[in-house]
């Protein structure tokens, strides 16, 4: 607020001086057709002169530190419109997509300039309006009608002019594809991920020309959106010439007949000239430009609440069920049987249904597998499992309580999940096995568990940009990902979900890992989503998933002795195996 306050005050500061140096002048002028003392009047024109030059660079370090805390503000609304709701809808909702990504890189320059240019441009184009303003205010003293004759002509700017301060379109699907391709172009040459195969297969230059590109068509748009049109821009000269004439001809007729001096002339034609500031300008596009991500967090703040709320309990309810984002209701322990009756869902903004009618029953404390084809599912079924989302219809039900009906926070932390796109902190070891907080023992034990027992001490940080910091391979990472689901096992979860948790490991390391796991969540109910059979095989029971539905399910020797679609897909993989060990001596009996 003080930073604000005084960023105001110097908006105000320096637009009255434009006006008081021409008073100071007009006052120079008048002192020395008197041959009067000059010391007086020299001192106010140095001292305006003086804080002229003095307080722009002030308001400029001002509007940066206070562009600065305005993204600040900014960040920490969007993190909070992505954070606080329960569910993770919002994030993967195609609607609310655009105002994401200009929300998110509203800062990095590329959507338009960072806030702080944006505080800076949008200070100097108030000192101007500010300026102008307190010229015309001042000019009344030359007569009532000059002042307002300026004002209107140079305010008429504004209007006629006024579709090329807003680009009115910019929410259209073409300029939303330009921006994305272009962000898409940039995050490719910046970000570090891709960086090996673009050089790898000389895409270095391809990339350059797409964003040049894509980010000049951008511009380009938004070049034709925001022009000044011909008809407007003759209007407006025809305008202002008409009234600065007006204004400069009653000027010039008062000082030939007397009615005022030469003092007066230089005074008034200053301010008549200052209020040319408030003439349309700079102030309509940063306006424009600094107000897209200001409505865009605002409107995520708004629209992202609902879009990742979940249902809340039953109980607690007096009207049928309804979206919030906090739900508190009854505690029910994972280690009771899990069943799923007649489940549908499809993400929302898709017709498709991911489920339709998916009936399934695992009892406590056994393994299941859930095999695939790409899209069948499997992953859309830990995310509610996990309550991510709710089901469009049917239920999950845990121990004879319903999912929905049950205390979300107490729930998750009774579940454990390993997922694809595991999250990899850049904090110490231990944060990462632990990130909620264990004793040493059972961290080092989780380590040991998943095969990550000597990747490194546990005050070691886990990115080579921090002192004493390492860097681990994909396969390390995922180790320590499963020693983080192992960890949570031993502070009390009953539920351990696993999608692909061995997908960067060797097959003799998989088959290893995986043999810990089921040794480590004995007693605890595990279902594992994977593609490799030679994992899928161990689980107590395999489940097949196909449209929606349960295909097949059964043990590994049930299922290949009815030579359905599990017998097909294990029989694909398995020809790729075609001596008796493969290259690293792993037996194909074991495979």
């Amino acid at each position: 607020m003080p930073l604000a306050v005084a960023w105001w005050l110097l908006v105000v500061a320096r637009g009255a001086l434009p006006a008081v140096f021409a008073v100071a002048m007009g006052r120079v002028i008048g002192t020395v057709q008197r041959h009067g003392e000059l010391a007086g009047s020299l001192v106010l024109v140095g001292v305006t002169f003086v804080l002229l030059q003095v307080l722009m660079p002030i308001h400029q370090a001002v509007s940066s530190n206070l562009g600065s805390k305005v993204a600040a503000w900014l960040n920490d609304e969007l993190a909070t419109a992505c954070v606080e709701p329960p569910g993770i809808g919002h994030l993967e909702d195609a609607a609310l997509a655009e105002d994401l990504e200009v929300a998110r890189e509203f800062d990095r320059g590329q959507t338009g300039p960072p806030m702080y240019l944006n505080v800076d441009f949008l200070a100097g184009g108030l000192v101007e309006l500010a300026g102008g303003l307190a010229c015309a205010a001042v000019l009344f003293g030359f007569n009532w009608w000059a002042p307002l004759v300026l004002v209107v002509a140079w305010g008429a700017t504004h209007w006629l002019l006024r579709e090329s301060g807003i680009w009115r379109d910019r929410n259209t699907q073409e300029v939303r594809s330009a921006q994305r391709h272009a962000t898409y172009a940039y995050q490719l040459a910046v970000d570090p991920e891709p960086a090996k195969e673009l050089r790898m297969f000389g895409l270095a230059d391809w990339v350059l020309q797409r964003f040049v590109e894509r980010r000049r068509r951008l511009f380009s748009m938004q070049y034709e959106a925001t022009r000044l049109r011909e008809q407007p821009l003759a209007w407006s000269l025809l305008i202002v010439a008409v009234g600065n004439g007006v204004v400069f001809w009653a000027l010039a007729s008062a000082a030939l007949d007397g009615r005022i001096g030469l003092d007066g002339l230089i005074t008034y034609a200053q301010l008549a000239i200052g209020v040319s500031m408030i003439a349309f300008g700079g102030l309509n596009w940063v306006l424009d430009g600094a107000a897209a991500p200001v409505v865009a967090v605002r409107r995520l703040r708004a629209a992202m609440a609902p879009a990742g709320a979940l249902t809340a309990p039953r109980g607690l309810l007096t009207t049928p069920r309804e979206p919030v984002t906090a739900v508190r209701g009854p505690v029910a322990a994972a280690s009771g049987d899990l069943r799923i009756k007649n489940l549908t869902f499809g993400y929302p903004g898709t017709e498709a249904k991911v489920f339709d009618g998916l009936s399934l029953a695992v009892p406590a404390g056994t393994s299941l597998a859930v095999v695939g084809r790409n899209g069948a599912g499997k992953t859309t079924l830990a995310k509610l499992l996990c309550r991510l989302y709710d089901p469009d219809s049917g239920s999950i039900e845990v121990g004879g309580s319903e999912l929905r009906d049950l205390d979300l926070d107490a729930w998750r932390e009774q579940i454990t999940a390993v997922f694809q796109d595991f999250i990899r902190f850049e904090l110490p070891l231990r944060n990462n096995v632990a990130p909620a907080g264990a004793s040493d023992e059972d961290i080092l034990e989780a380590l040991a568990d998943a095969g990550a027992d000597h990747l490194a001490e546990l005050d070691t940080p886990l990115a080579k940009g921090y002192e004493g910091g390492t860097d681990l391979s994909g396969g390390q990472w995922q180790r320590i990902a499963l020693a983080r689901a192992l960890c949570a096992v031993r502070q009390g979860a009953g539920l351990v979900l696993l999608d692909e948790p061995t997908a960067q490991l060797d097959v003799r390391g998989e088959a290893k890992v995986f043999d810990r796991i089921l040794s480590a969540t004995r007693g605890v109910t595990t279902i594992l989503i994977s593609h490799r059979f030679s994992t899928v095989r161990q689980a107590d029971r395999i489940c097949v998933l196909e449209q929606g539905r349960v295909l097949e399910l059964g043990s590994h020797d049930e299922l290949m002795a009815l030579s359905g679609r599990y017998r097909t897909m294990f029989d694909l993989q398995a020809r790729r195996f075609t001596a008796d060990v493969d290259e690293e001596g792993m037996s194909y009996e074991v495979l």
